[in-house]
């Protein structure tokens, strides 16, 4: 298992154009890959889930994958994240 915490910095924060980049890229990766905010896990692979995760400006996501490209998948994802879904 490989995770990382990232920081939501886009001012709109994961709505449904970021939410629809997250699982596009998920669907690069054959790891099991979850979105962790507050108490809330789901399946980044799933765009209904992220989307009712709620993540505001300034949440904490942990990224959470697992399987044999965890590491990449994190990293990849992570990099969604600081560059603000390249939305700005």
């Amino acid at each position: 298992m490989y995770e990382k915490i990232v920081t939501v910095i886009n001012r709109s924060g994961v709505h449904a154009r970021p939410s629809s980049v997250l699982v596009q890229k998920t669907k690069d990766f054959k790891s099991s890959i979850y979105f962790q905010c507050g108490d809330n896990t789901i399946n980044a692979k799933s765009i209904l889930g992220i989307i009712t995760l709620g993540a505001t400006y300034g949440s904490k996501i942990k990224i959470i994958a697992e399987g044999e490209d965890e590491e990449a998948a994190v990293n990849a994802l992570a990099h969604l994240f600081e560059s603000k879904f390249e939305e700005e």
